[in-house]
């Protein structure tokens, strides 16, 4: 497995890392033992970076980690965790607490579930807009100058808030939406992560699995899969995505990959600043995945990939309308 760094001073990571999220039921039921054996998979193919949330199902997601990790070498692999995003007992989200003493709260409760003595790099999950990001990035900060966190991370800001918060103390990394299907941040916000040096963790890679090759037009999502509400998973709106998708194939075809293989390394492509995160469910996934990595593109492929999902050619928002608002750049 080929290693990055992210950012300057931030710690060296497998060049591919493991999204949990999906093993918590976002898109639909999970099996916990393939989840558990994808995890085990996953560190057995050298991949070393592996990203949850306290909030994905409540806690589920990290209780489900601390079994899969268990007897594992802590010093083997990385957690990287969000958190603030408050959540209601039906899942309904009430948006982001990033408060000193919640920082401090969330944290222990992060820790316990986990099962481990510190967090790698530690994120609120969005900005929370009562909160200026200096005081939310001091309290964390504190945290790390306790033992309790190794590094500092951001997710889904915009430019300034980078600025602010790196001002405070230095970023890891910032982790946002990026893949063929959104790439709002090439504008400003990833020309603002290399002049500071600061790496990115792209989540959503293959775009909730529109991507993945594997959707078709017909599928309904289930009532517990979050594509359901999803703009770009929506009738009109999912044809035109899908016929991107169907272009891409092309060029995967002729490269000899499959389009989930060849949108990886696109991601991966664009910089060996940049750390792709696959929200792999099961060990088949992930035995797709991995193997991106030694997928080389040249100029022309890059060409012929641009040319079949032009910037922008996306049809509809990457998240519904009161979420997007929570966000520092757009798709």
């Amino acid at each position: 497995m080929q290693t990055r760094t992210l950012g300057r001073g931030g710690p060296a990571v497998s060049a591919l890392g493991l999204g949990a999220m999906g093993m918590s039921g976002v898109y639909g039921p999970a099996d916990r033992a393939e989840s558990i054996a994808t995890v085990h998979a996953a560190l057995d193919a050298g991949i070393t970076l592996i990203d949850t949330g306290d909030f994905y199902a409540m806690g589920h997601n990290e209780l489900l980690l601390a079994e899969a990790l268990r007897g594992r070498r802590r010093d083997s692999y990385l957690l990287s965790v969000k958190f603030g995003q408050m959540r209601g007992p039906r899942g309904e989200f009430g948006g982001q607490d990033s408060r000193p003493e919640a920082v401090r709260n969330f944290l222990a409760y992060s820790l316990t579930r986990l099962g481990t003595d510190y967090i790698d790099i530690y994120r609120p999950a969005r900005l929370d807009p009562t909160v200026p990001i200096e005081e939310t990035v001091g309290a964390i900060r504190e945290m790390v100058d306790a033992g309790y966190v190794r590094y500092i991370g951001l997710s889904e800001v915009d430019a300034e808030t980078v600025r602010r918060a790196h001002a405070v103390h230095p970023i890891a990394d910032l982790q946002i939406e990026y893949s063929l299907l959104s790439r709002a941040v090439e504008a400003e916000v990833l020309p603002t992560l290399r002049e500071l040096g600061i790496g990115l963790t792209a989540y959503a890679v293959l775009g909730r699995g529109l991507l993945s090759g594997r959707w078709t037009a017909g599928h309904v999502a289930g009532p517990t899969d979050s594509r359901g509400f999803s703009p770009r998973f929506a009738r009109g709106n999912v044809e035109h995505n899908l016929a991107l998708v169907e272009a891409l194939r092309r060029v995967a075809e002729a490269k000899g990959c499959t389009v989930a293989q060849m949108a990886i390394a696109w991601v991966a492509a664009q910089g060996s600043d940049i750390v792709p995160l696959v929200g792999c469910r099961t060990r088949t996934q992930l035995a797709e995945a991995v193997p991106a990595l030694e997928l080389s593109l040249s100029t022309d492929d890059l060409a012929e990939i641009e040319k079949a999902v032009p910037p922008g050619s996306a049809r509809g928002d990457r998240y519904p309308a009161a979420f997007m608002a929570s966000l520092g750049v757009g798709n």
